[in-house]
Formats: structure tokens, sequence, C-alpha cells
């Protein structure tokens, strides 16, 4: 009868350590990046930097944004776990306007979707304001 209680015990650990999910885990050095003021036309691209902290191969099956004018890439093959991954975001800088992007990762990670934002502001220095304009007339008088 001890034996039996004893090979029953083991069994029993053995397939509750084997019924243990691996899952992985995407973290992200940031979740928001900041392009602060830039110019009209200058480099758009910024990268999000992430390590699969998890015990599972991470994949990436889809990464989407609010708008057209902010493309996301991401890599195609597994992240092993303990390795890292980036996320490259282009924005198309030629627009003059306040930057409010949400990128939507889908993953198999344990937390299947992820927001990263950028936010900023882009602007035309060779243009001025009516505002700047008046200014300056009011000195050169």
């Amino acid at each position: 009868m001890k034996n039996l209680i004893a090979i029953l015990f083991v069994s029993f650990i053995g397939f509750t350590s084997y019924a243990q999910e691996k899952t992985a885990k995407i973290e992200f050095e940031t979740d928001v990046i900041d392009y602060g003021t830039i110019e009209k036309g200058a480099d758009g691209v910024r990268i999000f930097k992430f390590t699969n902290t998890g015990d599972a191969p991470l994949i990436i099956s889809n990464a989407k944004s609010t708008c057209g004018c902010t493309v996301p890439s991401w890599p195609k093959d597994p992240i092993a776990p303990g390795e890292k991954g980036e996320i490259k975001v282009k924005y198309n800088t030629t627009r003059v306007s306040p930057i409010r992007k949400t990128i939507t990762i889908t993953s198999n990670a344990e937390t299947p979707t992820v927001a990263l934002k950028i936010k900023g502001l882009v602007v035309d220095s060779s243009k001025t304001s009516v505002l700047e304009k008046k200014e300056k007339s009011m000195i050169e008088e």
C-alpha cells in the first residue's frame, strides 16, 4: 500500500509539473517615446526595445497604428526567452502638427495586447505665425 501511495504521489507531482504551461512575456524599456519638437521633414524613425522575459518563444503577430501616418515594423521570427527585439516606428514628419499616436502590438505573450505611444510636435521653422510677424514688425519700428 505504501508503494502504491508513493507511486501515485510521484505521478501526481510529475503530472502537475508537466501541466505548467510555459509563456512568453514581453517587457518594453519604455511604452512612450517623446519626439519632442522636431522639424518638418526630420527623421521620423524611433525604436521601442523589448525583451522576452518569459520561458517560451515570443511571437509578435501584428503591430498596427491608429493612422497611416505611423508605420510600425516588427520581427517576424520568434524571439527566444531572454532575447531582445525591436519595434521600429516611422512617423511621417511632413505633417506640421502635434504627434499623438498609439501602436497596438499583438503577440502570444502573457499579456497579448500592448499599447505603445508616440508623442511630440512637428514644426516648420521656415514659416512664421501671424503673431511672430506682428512682433517682428513692432521691433523693427
